[in-house]
C-alpha cells in the first residue's frame, strides 16, 4: 500500500495555484498560460534590467524554475515580484535531480531552466537535461537573451566574423600551457572565462603561447564597475601582475593569428632559385615545402622546371 502524499507536496506537484504575474514599472502584468515543456531562459549577466519581457512572462508562468543557486535567482524574481517554486539544479546534483525534472515534464508541467547569469548551458550544466527531454518527446524551447560571450565580443574591438569559445582554461600551469598550445592555430578570435585570482597567470601563459596578439580583458560587464582593457597580451599580463583590479567576473578576448603569407607562384620560384644555388634539388624541395606548406609534388615539379631552365641557359 503506497504512502499518502502530503497535501503540501501534492499541491506543489500540481503547480502553484497562486497568481502568475510579474511587476513592471509599478504595474502587475498577467502572464499567458505556458504549454508543457522545458524552457531555456537567458537571464541578466549583471544588470537586472537586461531581461526581456518574454523571459519575465515565462518565469512568472512556469510551474517550476530549475536554477543553479536559488539565492541568486530569488534576487531576480524579487525585482519583478515573481513568486514561483525554485529547484536547485547544478553540476553537483544534476544526476539526482534530472530524473525528477523529467518526471515533472512527463506529468505535463512547464519547467524553466536558468543559470546564475546569462544563457544556460554555456559553461553551465544543462545539455543532458535538454537532450533527455528531447529524446522523451517533450517540447524544448529557448527564450534568448544576455550572454557574457557575445557581450565581450561586442566591446572588445576585435574580429567577430569567426570566434571560438574556450570557457575556462585549466587551473594547473602545465595543463593550461598545453591547452593554449592547442588553441594557437585556431583561425578565429578566442573567448575565454577566467577568475580574478588566476587572471595574471593565465594572461602570462597566453602571451607566451600565442605571441603579441591584441586582446581585451572585460571585467564586470553590464555592472556598475564595468571595465574593458585593450592592449597586446604581454602588456595586459604585466598590468595585472602589477596590481590590476582582480575582483569580479572576467572575459578575455584574444585576436586571431595573423593571416599566413599568401604564397604566389613567383614567390615559390624565388625561394627555389635561392635554394638550388646552394643545395641539391631534393634538399631545395624539402626546404621550400616545409616553409610554404605547399604539397611536395607541386614544389618538386616547379623545381624540375627551374632546373631545366637553368640548364638551357647554360647550354
Amino acid at each position: 500500500m503506497s504512502t499518502p502524499q502530503p497535501i503540501a507536496e501534492k499541491a506543489r506537484d500540481q503547480g502553484d495555484a497562486g497568481r502568475r504575474t510579474y511587476t513592471l514599472f509599478g504595474a502587475d502584468r498577467a502572464c499567458p498560460t505556458l504549454a508543457p515543456g522545458l524552457y531555456i531562459v537567458a537571464t541578466p549577466i549583471g544588470h537586472l534590467g537586461d531581461i526581456s519581457l518574454r523571459a519575465l512572462e515565462t518565469l512568472a508562468a512556469a510551474d517550476l524554475i530549475a536554477c543553479e543557486d536559488t539565492r541568486v535567482t530569488r534576487k531576480l524574481l524579487a525585482r519583478y515580484a515573481i513568486a514561483r517554486r525554485l529547484l536547485s539544479y547544478h553540476e553537483h546534483n544534476a544526476a539526482l535531480m534530472r530524473p525528477r525534472l523529467l518526471n515533472k515534464l512527463q506529468a505535463g508541467r512547464a519547467i524553466v531552466l536558468v543559470s546564475d547569469a546569462g544563457t544556460p548551458l554555456v559553461s553551465d550544466p544543462g545539455y543532458r537535461l535538454v537532450r533527455e527531454a528531447q529524446a522523451a518527446g517533450h517540447r524544448v524551447t529557448t527564450i534568448p537573451g544576455p550572454s557574457a560571450v557575445l557581450a565581450a565580443l561586442a566591446v572588445a574591438g576585435l574580429p567577430t566574423d569567426r570566434f571560438f569559445f574556450e570557457g575556462f582554461l585549466p587551473a594547473r600551469e602545465a595543463a593550461r600551457r598545453a591547452r593554449i598550445a592547442q588553441l594557437a592555430a585556431i583561425p578565429g578570435t578566442l573567448v575565454l572565462f577566467e577568475t580574478g585570482p588566476r587572471l595574471s597567470a593565465a594572461l602570462a601563459d597566453l602571451a607566451d603561447g600565442l605571441g603579441p596578439r591584441e586582446a581585451a580583458v572585460c571585467r564586470e560587464l553590464t555592472k556598475l564597475h564595468e571595465e574593458v582593457r585593450r592592449s597586446d597580451l604581454a602588456r595586459l599580463a604585466s598590468a595585472y601582475a602589477e596590481g590590476g583590479e582582480r575582483r569580479g567576473e572576467f572575459v578575455i578576448v584574444v585576436a586571431p593569428p595573423d593571416e599566413p603569407e599568401k604564397i604566389t607562384e613567383e614567390r615559390v620560384d624565388e625561394l627555389l632559385r635561392d635554394m638550388l644555388i646552394a643545395t641539391s634539388l631534393k634538399d631545395a624541395v624539402q626546404s621550400v615545402t616545409s616553409a610554404t606548406g605547399l604539397p611536395r609534388r607541386l614544389v618538386y615539379q616547379r623545381a624540375l622546371a627551374l632546373s631545366r631552365e637553368g640548364g638551357d641557359e647554360q647550354a
